[in-house]
């Protein structure tokens, strides 16, 4: 029997394909392949998180800080993210050329959300159908829609975390909520909603997750014809079969993350686009080494597995001698208020003989022990810090009142912004941070990419049509 199909459903005044293109920030997705999306005839989403800008000629314009306080460096990242997400949306809706429609993706985690989205909306009055926002709990997004009038489609990866939001500001705005994001914190790739309460080791099966979402937008008045978007592990829609036309689920949209990364459009790096071809299953990490403090899934290469190295590298102190803090510390640090186990002192002793001669203080009452190249890194990435997140576990940023956290800077994180700006313009696959869903093997197993094929936006949107 073949695959039944999906039927358009109507967005923003317009019918369009119940297909999400997912945004991916920084520039993993941009203009070309979210008004390519949108072209096709889905939803295509612009990432508004520090995109791209160009010059007279249409290059790419470098997002280089000159100024020498991280307050005035942040300012500087907020013009650079507005400027170029205005620039992203446009270059999208011309390509759009009427057919389908253009969301922005924002973070609420990233430095300046508001002023960022705010911005930008009032720049692209008439050209942005709809926002997604999550990395974190963003209450004032349905107030910012209302302003802008624009819909709002919040991202949850649970029942709980959209209850609280309604509660609290959504009831207020529902007439523009267009959505509602389930973004499957053991399936998506990025940054995602895992709790302190759920093991990341188990993954759970999405039905009844979103089937609970479903009876708890019920519970709020919020009609079936609200759609939930399954976002995370979508690559056959045959495989969702039974979630379309579904009475206990309601509407459902599916949202494409990591399947558009390898299209002609797609901008990031042809390096890039090689790796995802060659990932067998396991190789996309869910891990905890993010700056945000959220979890995120991201390719497993040298960058990431050194990341796993370090925290590895890492023995718990005391100020004083206490309980089994026996020994003093006599490696790695100046000093003689690091008291440590004789089992960990010599641990220690060892990875010293390795190489690992400097010992870095996290916030937690431990220190890491890294190469004397490492710590200079570490060190210039934290003083260089722009303010790309509202709270930076890395660097001690915050972007408001006293600007820190009033916590240690934390050795075990790195330079998101850094990262992410190098690999999306051609930095070492191997030595960046490299997002990625955990279905990302199956790029090596379809037969749709066999020989290197690589589609079009349009495509990828008539192959995963029919089911494919």
């Amino acid at each position: 029997m073949g695959f039944k199909g999906l039927q358009p459903i109507l967005y923003g005044g317009r019918e369009v394909w119940p297909l999400v293109e997912g945004g991916k920030g920084v520039a993993a997705t941009n203009h070309a392949s979210s008004g390519a999306w949108a072209a096709a005839g889905g939803i295509g989403t612009v990432s508004a998180v520090n995109a791209d800008s160009y010059d007279d000629n249409g290059d790419f314009i470098p997002q280089i800080y000159h100024a020498l306080t991280r307050q005035g460096r942040h300012a500087e990242l907020i013009r650079y993210a507005i400027d170029g997400a205005v620039e992203q949306v446009r270059r999208a809706y011309d390509i759009a050329s009427g057919k389908g429609a253009i969301n922005i993706n924002v973070l609420w985690e990233m430095g300046g959300a508001q002023q960022v989205l705010e911005g930008v909306l009032e720049k692209t009055r008439g050209l942005v159908t709809g926002v997604t926002c999550g990395a974190g709990m963003p209450y004032k997004l349905s107030e910012i829609a209302a302003r802008f009038n624009v819909h709002y489609l919040p991202i949850v990866s649970s029942g709980r975390a959209f209850r609280a939001l309604w509660k609290r500001a959504y009831h207020k705005v529902a007439d523009l909520m267009a959505a509602v994001v389930y973004e499957d914190p053991w399936l998506a790739g990025g940054h995602n909603g895992l709790s302190n309460a759920e093991d990341p080791t188990k993954p759970q099966d999405p039905y009844p997750r979103v089937k609970q979402l479903r009876e708890t937008m019920r519970a709020e008045g919020v009609p079936d014809s609200v759609p939930i978007v399954m976002a995370g592990g979508v690559w056959y829609l045959r495989e969702w079969e039974n979630w379309i036309d579904n009475p206990e689920l309601g509407a459902i949209v599916f949202q494409y993350g990591t399947r558009p990364l390898l299209t002609e459009e797609s901008p990031i790096p042809q390096a890039w686009k090689d790796h995802l071809r060659t990932l067998e299953p396991g190789d996309v990490l869910l891990h905890k080494f993010s700056p945000t403090g959220f979890y995120s899934s991201a390719v497993k290469n040298p960058f990431l597995l050194d990341l796993e190295a370090r925290s590895q590298r890492q023995i718990p102190y005391s100020k004083v001698e206490a309980g089994d803090h026996t020994v003093q510390l006599d490696v790695g640090v100046k000093g003689k208020n690091f008291w440590v186990t004789p089992t960990d002192r010599e641990r220690a002793r060892g990875w010293v003989g390795q190489g690992y001669t400097e010992a870095l203080r996290t916030p937690d009452d431990t220190v890491v022990f890294v190469t004397p190249d490492t710590r200079t890194v570490i060190r210039k990435d934290q003083a260089d810090c722009m303010g790309c997140l509202s709270h930076c576990g890395f660097s001690a940023w915050k972007d408001h009142d006293d600007w820190s956290t009033g916590r240690l800077a934390d050795p075990r994180s790195f330079c998101i912004q850094k990262t992410l700006q190098d690999i999306a313009h051609g930095g070492d696959v191997e030595q960046n941070l490299m997002f990625a869903g955990h279905a990302a093997y199956r790029f090596k197993q379809d037969p749709f990419y066999s020989n290197n094929f690589t589609p079009t936006v349009k495509q990828l949107v008539d192959r995963i049509l029919t089911g494919d």
